[in-house]
């Protein structure tokens, strides 16, 4: 019995019979005598040498073997030019002048404005190129990523029938004489308007947040509902848990509608033009002293056009549905340190004037 065989051992291809159909052939993959170098193996493979590298090599097998420098180059497949080349760096200045001019007179261009205007004023250098520049000069902006916040339902603005139902406080932020800035947190009652806490310090996180409501809670009473915007001191954990502590609903107005808290930010208009505009404050101590006499005369002797002209503490005695003692309308107000005639509103601005 004979078969034909191949020079390299292979067999020839068969062909296989078919009922009534075409002759089909089955041949073996003659190509890859050995697989394993695709398996395992051959993923994990070193790394080829680099130019460098192999320079680094020719020089060492001259030095320690006393080749020639022909016999070295062939011996690490590298050719003699490619021994000889050395990288010749451009001169960057120009590019680092133009950038730095532009850096300086747009401080909010990033690089695709930057390199589109070096294009206009002529400039043809590649795009690559000025970004390598570009990037060693640390001239990259912060790209603020949007804070991505749960879904927010428009809720009415409804007026209280009673004190304590709903509050509404949001941050203020200022600076002192010499710079240094400062934080507000106001709060106030929705049904009076009437200024319940005005607080002072450089910073307001989260946790000092729910000291400063715990000490509303024990003076005045617990609301019912608090409204606020979207800042990261009122939707933190520990805020939530205080809530639920309390049983207090916290409503959130929609990203980018302050008018959906209106109300607080109606207040801030009337703080900030009376005592932050108006005045300039060198401590924290003389700030809040004029926050809290301002937010006694606030409550106590301005008239408000939304009560029908009459002060928050008048609206509250008149409509508010009040517990009575000896005949007397009674309920928890901010009051006025009456032991220190020096923190009162009157004293404060005329002595300022004088």
């Amino acid at each position: 019995m004979e078969e034909q065989v191949f020079r390299d051992g292979h067999f020839p291809a068969q062909a296989v019979e078919r009922d009534g159909k075409r002759a089909g052939t089955v041949q073996e993959d003659c190509c890859r005598a050995d697989t394993s170098e695709h398996g395992f193996e051959g993923r994990y493979r070193k790394k080829a040498l680099g130019p460098g590298e192999k320079r680094e090599l020719v020089g060492y097998a001259r030095e320690e073997f006393k080749l020639s420098l022909r016999q070295a180059c062939m011996l690490f497949c590298i050719s003699t030019s490619v021994y000889y080349y050395r990288a010749k760096r451009s001169d960057d200045s120009e590019v680092i002048e133009q950038l730095s001019v532009l850096a300086d007179l747009h401080r909010t261009w990033g690089f695709r404005m930057m390199y589109h205007r070096l294009r206009k004023l002529n400039y043809m250098w590649n795009h690559k190129r000025v970004y390598r520049i570009y990037t060693a000069m640390r001239l990259n902006l912060r790209n603020k990523r949007k804070k991505r916040l749960p879904a927010r339902v428009k809720a009415p603005l409804l007026c209280p029938i009673g004190p304590n139902i709903t509050w509404s406080l949001d941050f203020m932020h200022d600076t002192l004489s010499g710079g240094k800035t400062i934080r507000t947190l106001n709060v106030i009652d929705d049904f009076n308007r009437e200024a319940l806490s005005i607080t002072v310090d450089t910073s307001l996180p989260s946790h000092r947040v729910i000291r400063e409501l715990e000490k509303l809670v024990q003076w005045r009473g617990k609301p019912d509902k608090i409204r606020s915007d979207n800042g990261p001191e009122f939707m933190s954990a520990a805020m939530m848990e205080w809530c639920c502590e309390h049983s207090i609903e916290w409503e959130f107005i929609q990203p980018g509608k302050p008018t959906q808290n209106s109300l607080i930010e109606r207040f801030n208009r009337t703080f900030r033009q009376d005592v932050l505009d108006s005045y300039m404050f060198d401590n924290l101590s003389a700030i809040r002293k004029y926050a809290n006499a301002w937010a006694w005369m606030y409550n106590n002797e301005r008239p408000h056009s939304a009560l029908g002209n009459l002060t928050p503490i008048e609206f509250l005695l008149k409509y508010g549905k009040l517990p009575t003692l000896n005949g007397r309308r009674q309920f928890p107000t901010l009051q006025q340190d009456n032991n220190n005639n020096k923190s009162d509103w009157n004293f404060l601005v005329l002595d300022v004037a004088s």
